[in-house]
C-alpha cells in the first residue's frame, strides 16, 4: 500500500459533477460551494448549508479554474462574486475539520502521539492510520512503516497535528480502526488536493 492512503473507492457514497473538470465522483472527494446572501461564494466544507449548491474537486488546480472560468455563476444559476482568497480559506476550513475530528479521535482513545506509543500500536497492529508532520524529519520518520492495509497522512503539519492533541508540536501519531477513522481519512485526502501543486507542493506525502 503506498504512503498516498488507500485507493478512491469510486462507488462509496452519492457522486456529484464537479463543475471544474465535468467528473463525478463520491460527495466526499469535493467541496461545496453555495451563494451567500449578497451573491458571495461560500465554501461549504461541511456540506450543511441551505441553499442551491455546486460542487468542485477537492483540488486546487480544479478550484482556481472554477474561479477564472466564472463557474460558480454559472453552476448556481446567478451572478456571484468570489472573495480573494478562497482556495486557502477552502484549505484552512479543511484543516480546522482534520485536526478537530483528530481530535475527537484521541479523546474517544483512538489516536495516540509521540513516537514510542505510535510504534507500540503499530507493533500490536492496533494501528489503522499513521500520521505524520510535513516537517518532520525525514530520517525519524522512515523508521515507521504504514500500517498493511491501512493509510498515510503526511501533509499535515508539527503545529497542526498538535493541536489536536493538545500539545505544542506533534510528529508522530497514529489513529485505531474504526470511530473515526475513515472521516479523518476522507478529510485528509481533501485537504491533501488543496495542498498539493504542479510542482510538488507543500503537502505531497515522502515515499
Amino acid at each position: 500500500m503506498s504512503r498516498g492512503g488507500k485507493p478512491k473507492d469510486r462507488s462509496d457514497g452519492p457522486e456529484r459533477k464537479c463543475v471544474a473538470t465535468g467528473e463525478a465522483q463520491p460527495k466526499h472527494g469535493l467541496i461545496r460551494f453555495v451563494a451567500g446572501p449578497a451573491g458571495q461564494v461560500v465554501p461549504d466544507v461541511m456540506g450543511k448549508l441551505p441553499g442551491r449548491g455546486v460542487y468542485v474537486a477537492a483540488d486546487r488546480v480544479a478550484l482556481n479554474k472554477a474561479v477564472e472560468k466564472k463557474l460558480f455563476s454559472r453552476g448556481l444559476k446567478m451572478q456571484t462574486t468570489v472573495p480573494d482568497g478562497l482556495a486557502d480559506e477552502v484549505e484552512r476550513q479543511l484543516v480546522a475539520r482534520v485536526i478537530e475530528l483528530v481530535s475527537l479521535a484521541r479523546k474517544s482513545g483512538d489516536a495516540v502521539a509521540g513516537y514510542e506509543k505510535v510504534k507500540s500500536w503499530l507493533d500490536r497492529e492496533e494501528a489503522e492510520i499513521l500520521i505524520q508532520a510535513s516537517d518532520g524529519s525525514g530520517r525519524g520518520k522512515s523508521k515507521l512503516s504504514t500500517p498493511h492495509f491501512g493509510s498515510y497522512i503526511g501533509w499535515l503539519t508539527a503545529d497542526e497535528l498538535g493541536m489536536a492533541f493538545g500539545r505544542e508540536t506533534v510528529i508522530h501519531a497514529a489513529l485505531a480502526s474504526g470511530g473515526l477513522a475513515k472521516r479523518v481519512v476522507e478529510e485528509a485526502q481533501r485537504l491533501r488536493g488543496l495542498r498539493e501543486t504542479d510542482d510538488g507542493g507543500k503537502g505531497r506525502s515522502e515515499g
